[in-house]
């Protein structure tokens, strides 16, 4: 473990993981569990209040599942780096879409995270550090904020996660924006993230798509990305597919955006983009149930710049959630670490842990300790009549955008946890 100036340095922590890629143990099957006897009650209704069986969850929390929004990190430094407006805005687009390409395939439920729950991490290597606070249980909202080692830029939000079973599939619609600063350009960037759904909940092989319009605008000049992510259609021809453009505050289209959201992004100029579709047959079709064949990857049109390419993930991805090699590392805990960590760490939860280790009948016990210790305290502070406070995020307006959004408030990293609450 190293220690410099009291700060955990995640990118020598996370080094044993970084190149094993694996867990301590494989995921178990689910196909001895069924979700049915839960689930058919609830058609048509929001999810977060239902306990489900630890089975169908990851071995993360949803604060870690939303830190995987920073592995593409090098694509903020690139867009820091830019003369140009709209070759910033084209870098952040990309990274807007990297940001969700980690749910392919990640069918697992990462675990609520406890009211008070916390994670930090700290890349050097990548040039930031991150902390999450859940600040709200119902409706479960978690909050983040991540900044540059050299200020270059912040990257926060808050998200809340509505859930909802239409009989045949789980739709996730991530509420809640997501708010880039470029500092050195004196550029704010907003967006939220599209729509989620897991399809054949019930029977059929599990799959994933993403769905909506995202519209990403730069408050500072003006500038426009509208991507649309398309929904599968007909036997799967638009499966994954991203398209989008972006227009000058003049509303003048500048550069169209298109690939896939599990592939690779690319920019060409709107002229050779439209010449492109004029020769490409199309044809409209209907949604489609079961998981459709994977169509041919993405077509380069001539003229088109790469922007972002995902990275591969482990070969033994499969028997470990379908987890990154980015996910991989973010429950790790290595000796010396929990004396510098807050006490509400994830990586400190001992149901994730258990599930982590393959001990999932500790995991359940755990699971349901930790959410009764949580429901004890939440009627404690009912019967004083007291109120819950947050610890690093205090809730205000967002300027940009008008809404309610939580706000980092400082002061996690300099190590002084001693009234956190007792939440594990």
């Amino acid at each position: 473990v190293v220690i410099l100036n009291d700060c955990v340095r995640s990118d020598s922590l996370t080094e044993s993981r970084s190149k094993t890629k694996t867990l301590p143990a494989q995921m178990i099957s689910r196909s001895n569990f069924s979700i049915w006897s839960i689930l058919k009650k609830c058609i048509g209704m929001e999810l977060s209040k239902i306990a489900m069986p630890v089975e169908f969850n990851e071995p993360l929390s949803f604060l870690q599942r939303i830190t995987e929004y920073m592995e593409h990190t090098h694509l903020i430094h690139k867009a820091c780096s830019l003369s140009d407006s709209v070759d910033r805005m084209q870098v952040v687009a990309a990274f807007a879409v990297s940001a969700v390409a980690s749910q392919w395939e990640r069918t697992g439920k990462p675990f609520n995270p406890l009211l008070g729950e916390t994670y930090e991490l700290i890349r050097e290597d990548e040039g930031y550090r991150w902390i999450s606070e859940q600040v709200s249980h119902h409706p479960p909202v978690s909050a983040f904020h991540a900044q540059s080692l050299k200020q270059e830029f912040e990257f926060h939000g808050s998200i809340y996660p509505k859930l909802k079973f239409w009989g045949k599939s789980v739709e996730a619609e991530p509420k809640g924006t997501m708010v880039l600063d470029l500092l050195k350009h004196k550029e704010v960037y907003t967006w939220t993230n599209p729509m989620c759904c897991v399809h054949n909940i019930i029977l059929g092989k599990l799959w994933i798509e993403q769905y909506g319009s995202v519209e990403i605008i730069n408050h500072s000049t003006g500038d426009k990305c509208v991507l649309n992510f398309k929904p599968c259609g007909m036997f799967g021809k638009d499966l994954h597919k991203v398209e989008g453009y972006i227009q000058d505050k003049s509303k003048k289209k500048r550069r169209v955006i298109y690939g896939k959201w599990t592939e690779c992004i690319y920019s060409v100029d709107p002229k050779s983009y439209d010449a492109y579709k004029r020769t490409e047959n199309s044809c409209e079709g209907e949604e489609a149930d079961e998981m459709p064949d994977v169509q041919e990857t993405v077509t380069v049109i001539p003229g088109s710049a790469l922007l972002w390419r995902i990275t591969p993930r482990p070969a033994h991805s499969a028997q470990i959630y379908n987890f990154t090699s980015f996910a991989v590392t973010l429950n790790e805990l290595e000796p010396g670490m929990e004396k510098l960590l807050a006490p509400t760490d994830c990586r400190l939860r001992p149901d994730i842990r258990a599930m982590e280790n393959g001990d999932m009948e500790l995991a359940s016990a755990e699971k349901e300790r930790l959410e009764e210790k949580q429901r004890a305290a939440r009627r404690e502070r009912s019967e004083e009549d007291e109120t819950w406070s947050t610890r690093w995020f205090q809730l205000g307006v967002n300027p940009h955008t008008g809404a309610e959004d939580w706000f980092y408030t400082g002061g996690y990293f300099d190590r002084n946890y001693s009234d956190c609450p007792n939440i594990y």
